[in-house]
């Protein structure tokens, strides 16, 4: 965890990351993960496609939040991206019920 931590924190730092993404913008590396993903022989969860959301946007120059939370009554985890005005990006509603614990990006503005 913490190596995907290190990278996601260099590439959101990086200096070529000079415009936040717009939500579409943000949309669109999600969805495109997330079809990749079908391909993948590999895991393919939540914490594996935020990532590279995330990576795919900073390679376009683009700055987003990458969240990890938790929520209660069973423990889960869940791991998001949202653009820096805190929109959840390609998430179904029951994300808000997630306490983010870890964010990278600008600051993390959680939904009430």
């Amino acid at each position: 965890m913490q190596r995907i931590i290190s990278l996601l924190n260099y590439a959101n730092t990086n200096v070529r990351c000079n415009r936040p993404a717009t939500e579409a913008e943000a949309t669109a590396a999600v969805q495109a993960v997330r079809r990749a993903g079908w391909y993948s022989p590999g895991r393919t969860a939540c914490l594996e496609e935020s990532a590279a959301a995330l990576l795919l946007l900073a390679a376009q120059g683009r700055r987003a939040q990458w969240c990890h939370g938790v929520a209660p009554d069973p423990v889960r985890l869940h791991a998001w991206v949202q653009t820096v005005d805190g929109a959840t990006v390609a998430e179904p509603g029951s994300t808000g019920a997630y306490t983010p614990v870890l964010t990278i990006g600008d600051r993390h503005q959680h939904p009430d």
